[in-house]
């Protein structure tokens, strides 16, 4: 994919969702979509929300517009302003209409449910049944899948769970101003480099509205955030990272990187899937519900260690940088030594997050 078209992609989206929020942020406020401090909320006072809307509109229009043309250029022939390099794929990019449909209409899903969330509590077993028939639908009628070389049967129940963890890893990691936007915003950027490497243009493209939303959200949601993406955002966002994980393929690049590929999504989304994990460690070891939101999320521990607001969002962002930039080499290595030892190298930035926050057991 052409820089100059990542480029004015991620530009497009970035400037829809930096117009949308102040406006989606106004109306919130019009209608008392606030998010109030209470219980395990750290915020000093009440905060817009719906700016998961502004962060999926960036997203969805965009999407739309492009398969409407896509569809359109396929039938009657591509326009001559569009470079050769883009026109060969728009035959291949018409077949996947369909699947983006269907992956858009499982956002639109989980936004619809999100809001509902953000405006009266669902709890967390009636989500979570959401998300795993979204899930299902995905991986079963569109083919979105990891393992298929471990047959249908393993790979449909690993790549179910796979989207639910990485749709709540985000979810439980929007817990602290610009935290959950600015990670899925590194993840996405290494993915659409892995993507846009070997060709991938139609996940790159998701890729590229994904990061551009992030990034016009992000100004107004880092600390202190003046309004917030909610569940309306937090799921959709990591619904469709965990669905473009998915869809990214690495066997172009080297002989073994397809088998390398296989854990890239759990090197470069490790920080997020290590705090899911953790508190719910701590939850079931004090033998509380799992699914119920507290204070013990890696954000909060490492603010109880002495960090600042902004210190412990930024350490959670280099720290996923870190990730990031190991699961970027796995697919260039050529030994079996060289994926360890980028393995063990994620596994180290872990065990140092570990060692930040160690000797807190407050609640």
């Amino acid at each position: 994919m052409m820089i100059w078209a990542i480029i004015a992609t991620i530009a497009m989206s970035a400037g829809i969702s930096m117009l949308a929020t102040p406006m989606v942020r106004q109306l919130a406020e019009r209608i008392g979509m606030m998010d109030i401090p209470q219980r395990h909320k750290g915020h000093a006072g009440p905060v817009p929300l719906l700016g998961g809307s502004a962060v999926f509109t960036a997203i969805l229009l965009p999407s739309l517009l492009a398969l409407a043309l896509v569809k359109i250029w396929a039938e009657q022939g591509a326009p001559g302003w569009l470079p050769e390099a883009l026109a060969i794929h728009i035959p291949g990019a018409a077949t996947k209409a369909c699947q983006a449909i269907g992956i858009l209409t499982g956002a639109m899903i989980l936004h619809i449910v999100g809001l509902i969330d953000d405006r009266r509590n669902l709890g967390p077993w009636l989500k979570l049944i959401v998300e795993l028939l979204v899930a299902g639908g995905v991986v079963i009628l569109l083919d979105v899948r990891i393992l298929t070389v471990a047959g249908d049967a393993v790979s449909i129940t690993a790549s179910i769970v796979w989207l639910v963890a990485i749709t709540n890893a985000f979810n439980f990691l929007d817990n602290m101003d610009g935290l959950s936007a600015g990670v899925a915003a590194i993840c996405a950027t290494a993915l659409l480099g892995a993507t846009a490497m070997i060709g991938q243009i139609f996940v790159s493209a998701w890729l590229c509205l994904i990061l551009g939303a992030l990034l016009g959200f992000l100004p107004y949601n880092f600390a202190p955030a003046s309004i917030y993406m909610g569940d309306s955002g937090s799921l959709v966002v990591g619904f469709l990272l965990g669905v473009t994980s998915c869809l990214t393929t690495y066997g172009l690049l080297t002989p073994m990187s397809y088998h390398y590929g296989l854990i890239v999504p759990l090197v470069l989304m490790a920080v997020p899937l290590y705090d899911t994990a953790s508190v719910i460690l701590l939850r079931i070891r004090e033998r509380r519900n799992p699914m119920v939101g507290d204070r013990r999320h890696f954000s909060h521990r490492l603010i109880r260690r002495g960090m600042s607001v902004r210190s412990a969002v930024l350490t959670i962002y280099l720290c996923t940088a870190a990730t990031a930039v190991s699961a970027s080499l796995l697919p260039h290595v050529a030994t079996a030594t060289g994926a360890i030892l980028i393995l063990c190298q994620t596994i180290g930035i872990i065990m140092l997050v570990a060692l930040l926050e160690s000797g807190d057991a407050k609640p």
